[in-house]
């Protein structure tokens, strides 16, 4: 009889415990989506649409370098949530198509130029081009590259500008319509009729996944990648240098990932609160727009320390957050990267 009050005991707390974990797990997917996704999402669509509205009444290089910073800073407000609508129809590459190994994105834009290929003058025609030839890392070479930025108003260079922004909002547009529907099936996990999240954790890990794999990815690509090795450093790998964005990026991408995280966590977290500060003081005190510090070993170490610490923002993420809602991090695009 004692063994099986105990059994019953036992079974009772586990089942407490797994409910109170999935009360939580859809309490932080619920505030991660109302917070920092849909609200992310409307602002990348603002902004470019306010972007080709700009290209449309002047397309030159000075004319559309604002708007492009504008949208380009809503971006990485989103960039890490590579599920559903972004991951549609090749819309993350499209959109910045970086890390660029192959140097594809100059030789396409400047492929483009050379023939004056009419494709820009259709936007549906324009949709099918190869995704290193659209997209904000395209638009960086044009409004960037000195060769090609002099342009003026009735130039190939300021049709594709405009094309390019176009596409940008239709596709941020597009991302921003489709999302709510995508949101309800995150929130729906588990339940009946419910085919891509089959339970209610699903939709907790996927965007748990999203905030672990964008840390990562500063980290690895935007930090790792210009630190090459201390033999060979590779400053001219740095994300968007040319519009001297690679800081600004990850800044403005690892303030994001806190407000993600805090709205995931539905609590405290203070050892991931204060990784964060810690790590966002480190790169703001930085002062080296496109990270050529790293041509230096003084200046590599400053860039080494920031991945350190941003190392320590998923370690206490993992504790505070992943263990918190019962889930690791999975699969995800940018993994591959």
């Amino acid at each position: 009889m004692m063994r099986t009050s105990l059994a019953m005991r036992s079974l009772t707390i586990t089942l407490a415990l797994a409910c109170g974990l999935s009360g939580m797990a859809r309490a932080g997917v619920d505030e991660a989506l109302s917070r920092h996704v849909l609200p992310g999402f409307g602002a990348f669509a603002e902004s470019s649409a306010a972007l080709a509205a700009s290209a449309k009444e002047d397309c030159r290089a000075e004319a559309l370098k604002p708007a492009y910073h504008a949208a380009y800073d809503a971006w990485m407000g989103v960039s890490h949530l590579h599920l559903g609508p972004l991951e549609q129809g090749g819309r993350a590459l499209a959109i910045a198509f970086w890390p660029d190994t192959r140097g594809m994105v100059g030789r396409t834009v400047a492929g483009l130029v050379a023939d004056a290929d009419p494709v820009v003058d259709s936007a549906e025609d324009f949709a099918d081009v190869s995704v290193a030839g659209r997209g904000l890392m395209a638009l960086e070479r044009l409004l960037y590259e000195p060769h090609l930025a002099g342009y003026g108003k009735g130039d190939y260079q300021c049709r594709l500008a405009r094309a390019i922004s176009v596409d940008l909002a239709r596709m941020a547009r597009e991302m921003d319509e489709e999302w709510p529907d995508f949101a309800g099936l995150l929130r729906s996990a588990g339940a009946p009729g419910n085919d891509v999240f089959l339970k209610p954790e699903e939709a907790s890990q996927a965007l748990y996944t999203a905030l672990m794999s964008g840390l990562e990815f500063n980290r690895d690509q935007r930090l790792g990648r210009v630190m090459g090795s201390f033999e060979r450093p590779r400053p001219n790998r740095a994300e968007a240098r040319r519009s001297e964005r690679s800081l600004r990026n990850v800044v403005l991408s690892l303030e994001a990932l806190r407000d993600m995280a805090r709205a995931l966590a539905d609590g405290p977290m203070e050892d991931s609160e204060a990784a964060f500060a810690q790590a966002l003081e480190r790169a703001e005190a930085l002062d080296d727009p496109v990270l050529a510090g790293v041509a230096t070993p003084q200046g590599r170490l400053k860039v080494e320390v920031l991945a350190q610490e941003i190392r320590r923002i998923e370690e206490a993420v993992a504790q505070e957050i992943g263990v918190a809602l019962g889930v690791t991090a999975g699969f995800n695009s940018q993994d591959g990267d």
